[in-house]
C-alpha cells in the first residue's frame, strides 16, 4: 500500500512549505549567495522585500509553490543551520506520523479482510509498505514493526500506537544522520 495522503495532509504539507518560504523570504543578501534554492527562487525572495501585508502574503505563497517543484531538504537544512529554525524537525515529525498512520491503516484493512474470511489476524499479513520502509530506512526491523502494529490493531492500546511512532521517528532521524534523507 503506497502512502496515500488525504486532502488535509496535503494542505498541512503545503503550509509547512509556506512556513519555510516565509523564513526564506527574510534572508539577507549575504545568506542568499549560499542559499541552495537557485536563481529563480532567489529572484522571488528578493521580490518579497518591501511588499506590504497582502501582496507579501501572495508573493510568499507563490514562492512556496516554486519551492515545492524542487527538492526541499537542502533548503530546510540551510534555514535550520543559518537561523536555528525548527522547521526541519517539524517536517521529520510529520513524516514519522504519516508513516505510522499509513502502517496502521494498512493493518486495519488487513484485519477486516481476515474477519471477512473468519480467520484470526496474523503477524505476517502481506504488506508492500512495510517492506518498502525497511528497505528505505536503516534500523527498522520488519518483525518489530509487525509486532507493534499487531498489538495495536488487536488491543487499540495507545501505548503501542506511540511506540510505533517512536520507531518511525527514530528511523527518520537515523536516515537523516546517515545522509540518506
Amino acid at each position: 500500500m503506497a502512502e496515500l495522503l488525504s486532502r488535509s495532509e496535503k494542505k498541512r504539507i503545503y503550509k509547512q512549505v509556506e512556513e519555510l518560504a516565509r523564513e526564506v523570504s527574510n534572508l539577507s543578501d549575504r545568506d542568499l549567495k549560499t542559499f541552495p534554492g537557485g536563481p529563480v527562487i532567489n529572484e522571488e525572495i528578493i521580490a518579497t522585500r518591501g511588499l506590504k501585508a497582502g501582496s507579501k502574503k501572495r508573493q510568499i505563497k507563490y514562492l512556496a509553490k516554486l519551492m515545492r517543484q524542487g527538492p526541499l531538504e537542502e533548503m530546510y537544512l540551510f534555514v535550520t543551520k543559518r537561523k536555528g529554525s525548527n522547521l526541519h524537525t517539524k517536517k521529520q515529525h510529520h513524516a514519522a506520523e504519516r508513516m505510522r498512520d499509513t502502517l496502521i491503516n494498512e493493518a486495519m484493512e488487513a484485519k477486516k479482510e481476515y474477519l471477512v474470511r473468519q480467520v484470526p489476524f496474523e503477524l505476517n499479513w502481506h504488506s508492500d509498505y512495510i517492506e518498502q520502509l525497511v528497505d528505505e530506512y536503516p534500523g527498522l526491523k520488519e518483525g518489530e514493526i509487525r509486532t507493534v502494529i499487531q498489538q495495536y490493531v488487536v488491543t487499540h492500546n495507545k501505548a503501542h500506537y506511540r511506540e510505533l511512532f517512536r520507531m518511525m521517528k527514530a528511523a527518520v532521524e537515523l536516515r537523516e544522520r546517515l545522509g540518506k534523507g
